[in-house]
């Protein structure tokens, strides 16, 4: 009877010890699955399998690796599976195992590009196309290539900044015997004068202006003054009879040229006088006439004037 409850106590403690191992290796079990599920999502991957899966080719895959995200647009619609190499054809294209979001239907003509930036992180951009050619289903492939960013355009333009480096030597030897010319430094020498002189200048200009500014109201008052006497000289301007004074002045300039008339016709004493050649004569003889009695009247004054204190007459 004892024996017989030893062997169930037995079996129960047998049972008991395998009940914890097999809660142990479940609870391993499951911890080795969530890992990898966590792992899996933390890489960007999806926890289960998609069936929209596309197959992108590349020539280089610069340093692309599973769980690289995949972009369209800046927005994050995918992540890279897997990367196929073909080991029995080297230099073929490179497969990466794309699996893209299904609410993204990938139209025709679009293409994948390898982008890395300065951190070294690696990522595929999805060029989009305009759908016009239709839809790429899943298990499609989707051309790519690698686009090496700003430094490939950094590299594609070293052949050209190597063709400048001469030129730009040559531009620095000339300007360095430029500025080794002594005129140089002395144009900047004078063009620091002149910079003096039109601060001074703009100073004494200001001072000016502000003088001007105040006496502006005087000059104002003087400007208002002229104005009302211009105005009223105006007003008596206009009060003048101007068609009378015409009328004179029209008459006066009619006799001026009568008179004119009269002496160019040798009519009345002036036109004689200026036209009769005989009048003239007359007046030169009379004149030489005056003059030799005048010489006769000096060489001998007492025939023309008898004077004695005796009374005496001297012929």
């Amino acid at each position: 009877m004892y024996k017989l409850e030893f062997l169930e106590l037995r079996e129960k403690i047998i049972m008991v010890k395998h009940a914890k191992e097999i809660k142990i290796a479940i609870a391993a079990i499951v911890a080795i699955v969530l890992v990898f599920f966590g792992m899996n999502f933390l890489k960007g991957m999806s926890l289960f399998s998609s069936d929209n899966v596309y197959f992108l080719t590349f020539d280089d895959i610069s340093g692309l690796s599973t769980s690289s995200p995949i972009y369209a647009n800046g927005y994050r619609v995918g992540v890279v599976k897997g990367v196929k190499y073909d080991y029995s054809h080297p230099g073929s294209d490179i497969k990466v195992e794309a699996d893209i979001d299904p609410n993204l239907q990938v139209p025709e003509g679009s293409t994948a590009e390898i982008v890395s930036d300065m951190l070294g992180n690696v990522r595929v951009n999805l060029l989009v196309g305009d759908g016009t050619a239709g839809i790429i289903k899943p298990g499609g492939t989707i051309p790519g290539a690698a686009s090496q960013g700003a430094l490939g355009q950094v590299k594609d333009m070293i052949p050209a900044i190597e063709k400048m480096l001469p030129k730009l030597d040559s531009i620095l030897v000339s300007v360095n015997t430029l500025l080794a010319d002594p005129a140089i430094a002395q144009s900047l020498h004078n063009i620091r004068h002149i910079t003096n002189d039109l601060t001074t200048s703009t100073r004494e200009l200001n001072t000016l202006m502000a003088n001007a500014n105040k006496q502006l109201p005087g000059l104002m008052t003087k400007a208002d003054g002229v104005l009302t006497n211009a105005h009223q000289l105006t007003g008596k301007l206009s009060e003048v009879d101007v068609a009378g004074t015409m009328a004179k002045v029209d008459a006066t300039l009619n006799n001026v040229q009568k008179l004119t008339t009269e002496l160019n016709n040798n009519q009345g004493s002036l036109g004689l006088l200026m036209k009769d050649p005989t009048l003239y004569q007359n007046l030169n003889a009379t004149l030489v006439s005056a003059d030799s009695l005048l010489v006769n009247f000096k060489a001998h004054p007492k025939r023309y004037i008898h004077f004695s204190v005796f009374g005496k007459k001297d012929k």
